[in-house]
């Protein structure tokens, strides 16, 4: 508990800024909105009128951008953009920022196993995570209600969000593997956010070229697409697949770290 504490402690300030910048994004993201809704389907027709290019990149699609629910499932991206980010952030840095601070031999030699050590920094950032998720969630609700003069979308915010989260948890998972492999923190940060970066261009090139959709398996921007939550619900596949990556990554990472030749 201690270490979880401290772990707490050492982050609180970060998870401030992210969960600032993420009730900022929703606001300014809203106020967008109330623009676009009240231009109707001029709105629509100019967007439409973007190359296609441009449009995959911004994640717009063949929705009405004048509805709420529409505005927020294009508007979903940048929340799993940003989210991805802190998730992937928090899994790399996690471990190896004790050697880099040269905290580790504080660590081990307490009383306790690695993986105790690696437990408690799991569940710490769990705790980072969902912090930010219920702030993402809470604020879309309070926020869209604002603006929104249609019928409520609580409900459609409420499944994307725990589309969001389940995404949160791969890209920790994956961050935490890559943390453990690489034995410096400025490695670890740069081969994630490479990783995240790459995914999320493939994820766009996808939606340009609908030939290369059997690759969406390779990304976790697809895995819980908006669009498609709203019209099919959520993909047992996905679900699966996600369930998969998570327990290999973490599994494999435990047994890693019990082996890893810490440097102090």
């Amino acid at each position: 508990m201690n270490i979880v504490l401290r772990e707490l402690k050492s982050t609180r300030r970060s998870l401030i800024i992210w969960c600032s910048s993420i009730i900022f994004l929703i606001y300014v993201g809203m106020v967008k909105y109330d623009g676009f809704s009240k231009a109707g389907e001029s709105a629509n027709e100019m967007l439409a009128s973007l190359p296609t290019a441009m449009k995959a990149i911004f994640g717009i699609g063949d929705l009405d951008l004048a509805l709420a629910s529409g505005y927020y499932i294009v508007f979903l991206m940048y929340f799993v953009l940003l989210c991805g980010v802190h998730a992937i952030m928090q899994g790399s840095v996690v471990l190896s920022k004790e050697e880099r601070d040269k905290t580790a031999d504080f660590l081990l030699v307490k009383p306790v196993k690695r993986t105790q050590v690696l437990t408690s920094k799991i569940i710490a950032s769990l705790i980072n995570m969902v912090i930010l998720n219920a702030i993402t969630w809470i604020t879309s609700i309070l926020i869209v209600d604002v603006y929104n003069d249609g019928p409520p979308i609580n409900d459609l915010i409420s499944k994307l969000m725990i589309g969001l989260f389940i995404t949160q948890l791969v890209f920790f998972s994956i961050g935490l593997l890559i943390g453990v492999l690489v034995r410096t923190t400025k490695k670890a940060t740069n081969i994630s956010t490479g990783f995240l970066l790459s995914t999320f261009i493939l994820s766009a090139t996808i939606d340009i070229y609908d030939k290369l959709d059997f690759l969406k398996y390779l990304t976790p921007f697809k895995y819980f697409d908006g669009k498609k939550i709203y019209l099919e619900g959520f993909s047992v596949f996905f679900i699966a697949l996600s369930f998969i990556i998570v327990v290999l990554s973490v599994g494999s990472t435990y047994v890693l770290y019990k082996k890893k030749d810490l440097h102090v």
